[in-house]
């Protein structure tokens, strides 16, 4: 007996140590990035054809502030939908679960177990863990509900915490290729104030991205970058087309 408890504070105490460093933020991640790629790059290439179209400063932040508050609502009615629809196929799926658990329940113990054999667990050691879960429901429904359909309970907040979070992302990328034109009178010059202080928040958050993401950091940064150069440049290049005709 002393030994079974020498070994469970031992358990405890090598956890307790073991701090397992996750990163559990993701979706609060993906909506930022979202928010701000888009901030960054949609009004950067509103401006750009503004200017290129020989609009005035004033024209063009007045324009970009319109499209900044626009997009940003429009963003996040987008994500709040989004998370409001992956909430609702959840909880439509765990009633139609629940539904199975109770009228086939032999059939549902059944994929129990074939799901674990495909972990590589034998009859003789999965056996155990049905019955198990047999005698629990709700241990049963939410084992179901993530190994045999691979969903996650939603958080309850999390439409309204989507919507929230891309709109205001949205609205601080936006504002970056837009603030020149707040302090700079000539067009021409803000618009070139615009694409270097664009291109380089363009850089920076490309690799902070590609940190958050997994993915090499200096490739995000170039590939966010040229995906934003070549919008404003299109979009440039199209005003200037057009006031040539």
């Amino acid at each position: 007996m002393v030994k079974l408890v020498q070994d469970e504070e031992n358990q405890r105490l090598l956890l307790d140590d073991h701090k397992e460093k996750h990163f559990t933020s993701g979706e609060v991640v993906r909506d930022i990035i979202i928010g701000v790629s888009d901030g960054l790059t949609v009004p950067f290439a509103l401006a750009a054809g503004l200017s290129g179209a020989n609009a005035s400063s004033a024209l063009v932040l007045t324009a970009g502030l319109a499209e900044v508050a626009a997009g940003a609502i429009s963003m996040g009615l987008g994500g709040y939908l989004a998370a409001k629809s992956d909430a609702d196929h959840y909880y439509r799926e765990l009633q139609r679960e629940q539904d199975e658990i109770d009228t086939v329940p032999d059939t549902e113990a059944a994929e129990i177990a074939e799901i674990l054999s495909e972990y590589g667990l034998g009859p003789e050691e999965y056996g155990p863990v049905v019955t198990s879960l047999r005698n629990n429901p709700k241990a049963w429904l939410e084992f179901m509900m993530k190994f045999e359909l691979g969903l996650e309970k939603p958080d309850p907040r999390r439409a309204l915490t989507s919507a929230a979070t891309i709109a205001l992302a949205y609205v601080v990328g936006g504002l970056v290729p837009l603030s020149p034109y707040m302090f700079v009178p000539s067009v021409d010059r803000a618009m070139l104030t615009s694409v270097v202080v664009t291109l380089a928040a363009l850089l920076f958050f490309g690799y902070v991205k590609g940190r958050f993401t997994g993915n090499r950091p200096f490739l995000s940064a170039i590939q966010t970058a040229v995906i934003g150069a070549l919008a404003s440049s299109a979009a440039y290049g199209m005003a200037k087309a057009v006031q040539a005709v």
